[in-house]
């Protein structure tokens, strides 16, 4: 059986969501904050731009290592910027009718944005807000770093390995992995394609979910 296959033959416990690129697409926004930044501390737009996704706005400014920067506070004026841009933020297909129809206590948002932001980003795609949603505030350590998924997981009263996460960067792929889930990888907002073992998904208007007597969800294409 193939991998795609065995996820949609598969019950769990709970589903868990990274944000960005996962159920709502905020690109577009983010880079034209995220190239500011970047002319402004004199980093090659180019090649800086493709390392933002997934990851929080410290890790990313801490990565970069320059001298004379406060990380803490660089990335609090991203996340000011960030608040007060939210022009052609959209939900990935089906994603907000995907979500409502999910049992409320069974699914979770991990973002690595601030929760101000995370918030603010899904209004502005109508995407509802989850009983369960861990941000950058909530963590020590950002995505790769599964600290996130386990925390979501320990919320709604399941383990990790129960639950079936959706991502879409590589940073997210990796935190799911050693979250010891199942990673379906949404490809909505890619521009090339990705190489991935996992399944993957276009986005959510071709599949549903279902809930069985012992409150297990499944996913099924329609």
């Amino acid at each position: 059986m193939s991998i795609q296959a065995s996820v949609f033959n598969t019950s769990y416990r709970a589903f868990l969501f990274d944000m960005d690129g996962t159920v709502l697409n905020s690109i577009a926004a983010a880079e034209r904050i995220w190239t500011t930044w970047a002319r402004r501390h004199g980093v090659d737009v180019d090649t800086f731009l493709p390392t933002i996704h997934g990851a929080r706005a410290i890790d990313t400014i801490s990565r970069l290592a320059l001298p004379g920067v406060d990380a803490e506070a660089e990335a609090a004026w991203i996340t000011e910027a960030e608040i007060g841009d939210v022009e052609g933020i959209v939900e990935v297909a089906g994603a907000a009718s995907f979500l409502r129809s999910l049992p409320a206590n069974q699914w979770a948002i991990v973002t690595s944005a601030p929760r101000a932001l995370a918030l603010r980003r899904m209004v502005a795609a109508g995407i509802p807000e989850p009983l369960v949603m861990v941000t950058a505030e909530d963590v020590s350590a950002g995505k790769p770093d599964p600290a996130g998924y386990r925390l979501a997981a320990s919320r709604l009263g399941v383990e990790p390995t129960e639950c079936l996460i959706f991502e879409d960067a590589a940073v997210g792929i990796r935190a799911g992995e050693a979250a010891g889930g199942h990673v379906m990888v949404i490809t909505a907002t890619h521009v090339h394609p990705l190489q991935t073992s996992h399944a993957t998904l276009a986005g959510y208007d071709s599949v549903a979910a279902r809930v069985d007597l012992n409150s297990q969800i499944s996913l099924y294409a329609l």
